[in-house]
C-alpha cells in the first residue's frame, strides 16, 4: 500500500498518469495512521502535501482554501515557479471570495487581489477545477507534485465530492502533477459513484482490514520482546480473539496488559485482569463519544442491531426487533449512515462501522426498547 501511493506520487511528478487512491474500512483498522505515514513518506520525497479531516459540520471549500494557500506560499519559494504561483494565489483570491456566500464557514486571509474571471464563477465544481489545474502548473513549474491527503472523507457532501471528482479528473486528463489519496469508511466508493458516475476510473479503492491472527500475534509479541519481555501463547490467543484482528484494539490490549503484568512473559491471567480496565476505557471513551452523538431513536435502533450479534444484519431483521415496519425505521438507519455509525455492505444489510460495538451497545442499554 505504501509503495502504491509512493509509485503514484513519483509517476504523476513526472507527468504520466496514475490513479488516486482511496483507503477504506471500519473503525480501528489503522486507516489514519497509514494515510498519516503515506503523507509523510511524500513530504520525505520532495511532494507537497495538505492534510485535511472532513468534519460533519465544516464544507470542502473551507478545508481546503488556506491548505493550498500554505501549498502555494511554499512553493512560491522556487523561482522557476514564481509567476504561476502568482497567478494561482490570484485564483485561490477570487476562488474564496465568490464563494464566501454559498460557504460561510470559509475564513483565510489571502492578501493578493484576485484576477477577474479566474475561479471566481461562484460554481464550486468549475472553481475548483480551475484552482486546481493552476496549482498543478505551478507545482509543475517548480518541478514537484502536491498530494491532497483527505481523512474521514464520507462526511463531504455530495456535491462537493462530486466537484472535487471533477477536479481531478480534469488535472489527470491534463497530467498535471496534483493527486488526493483519501481515506474513509466503508460506503465511500458507492458515495463516490453516486457523486460522479465515472469515478471509478479514476480511484483505487483499498480496502484495510483486521489483522489475521498471525499477523495480530507478531504486532504484540514483536513490539515486547524488543523492550525484553513477551506473551506466553495462551495471553496472544485471547487478545486476538477479544480485538478480533483490529490494530486499535490491539494496541489497546497490549497496553494494558503491559501496565497491569508484575512480571513477563504475559500471561492469560494477566490479559483477563487488563481486559476489564481496556473495556471501561473504551466504554468511557472510545464507544462513548460515538453513543453521546445518537438520538433515542438511533440508539434504540443500535440497540436492536446488537440484539441480533455483531452482524451484518438484514434491515427487516432489525425492524422486526423493534416490532416495527422496515419503512418506518428507514429515516433512523439513514442518519446513522449519514453519522457514519451503521454502512450497508449490501442491500438491505446494515452493519456496524465500529467494531464491538454491539458488546457495547449491550452493556449501556442492558435491553431493547
Amino acid at each position: 500500500m505504501l509503495e502504491t501511493v509512493r509509485v503514484s506520487l513519483a509517476r504523476i511528478r513526472v507527468g504520466r498518469s496514475a490513479k488516486s487512491v482511496v483507503l477504506i474500512g471500519l473503525r480501528g483498522v489503522g486507516k489514519t495512521v497509514l494515510l498519516e505515514r503515506m503523507r509523510l513518506d511524500a513530504e520525505g520525497d520532495g511532494i507537497h502535501t495538505v492534510r485535511l479531516e472532513a468534519p460533519e459540520e465544516r464544507s470542502l471549500p473551507s478545508l481546503l482554501a488556506p491548505q493550498l494557500r500554505q501549498v502555494l506560499l511554499r512553493l512560491s519559494t522556487v523561482e522557476k515557479a514564481k509567476d504561476r504561483v502568482n497567478r494561482a494565489m490570484r485564483a485561490l483570491a477570487g476562488f474564496v471570495q465568490a464563494l464566501r456566500f454559498t460557504y460561510k464557514d470559509i475564513s483565510v486571509g489571502i492578501d493578493v487581489e484576485p484576477e477577474a474571471g479566474l475561479a471566481d464563477n461562484g460554481d464550486l465544481e468549475h472553481d475548483l477545477q480551475v484552482l486546481l489545474e493552476l496549482i498543478g502548473e505551478a507545482a509543475k513549474a517548480a518541478g514537484t507534485a502536491v498530494g491532497i491527503f483527505i481523512d474521514e472523507m464520507q462526511y463531504i457532501a455530495d456535491d462537493e465530492l462530486g466537484a472535487l471528482i471533477t477536479a481531478l479528473h480534469r488535472v489527470s486528463q491534463r497530467q498535471l502533477p496534483v493527486t488526493m489519496v483519501g481515506a474513509g469508511l466503508p460506503q465511500l466508493p458507492g458515495k463516490f459513484g453516486n457523486a460522479k458516475s465515472y469515478a471509478e476510473r479514476l480511484f483505487d479503492f483499498e480496502v484495510i482490514g483486521p489483522l489475521k491472527p498471525e499477523d495480530a500475534r507478531r504486532a504484540l509479541q514483536k513490539p515486547a520482546q524488543d523492550e525484553g519481555a513477551g506473551f506466553e501463547p495462551a495471553a496472544l490467543d485471547r487478545i486476538v480473539a477479544e480485538t478480533q484482528g483490529y490494530p486499535y484494539f490491539i494496541q489497546e490490549w497490549g497496553k494494558h496488559t503491559w501496565d497491569i503484568s508484575p512480571r513477563s512473559p504475559f500471561t492469560l491471567v494477566d490479559v483477563e485482569r487488563a481486559s476489564g480496565v481496556v473495556i471501561q476505557e473504551l466504554d468511557e471513551g472510545f464507544f462513548r463519544v460515538r453513543f453521546d452523538r445518537m438520538t433515542p431513536a438511533e440508539r434504540e435502533y443500535l440497540r436492536a442491531m446488537a440484539e441480533l450479534g455483531p452482524g451484518p444484519h438484514r434491515s427487516g431483521d432489525i425492524a422486526e426487533v423493534l416490532g416495527r415496519k422496515v419503512q418506518s425505521v428507514g429515516p433512523v438507519r439513514a442518519n446513522l449512515i449519514k453519522k457514519g455509525m451503521v454502512w450497508s455492505p449490501s442491500h438491505g444489510d446494515t452493519g456496524f462501522t465500529v467494531p464491538l460495538f454491539d458488546g457495547f451497545m449491550k452493556r449501556v442499554m442492558p435491553r431493547v426498547g
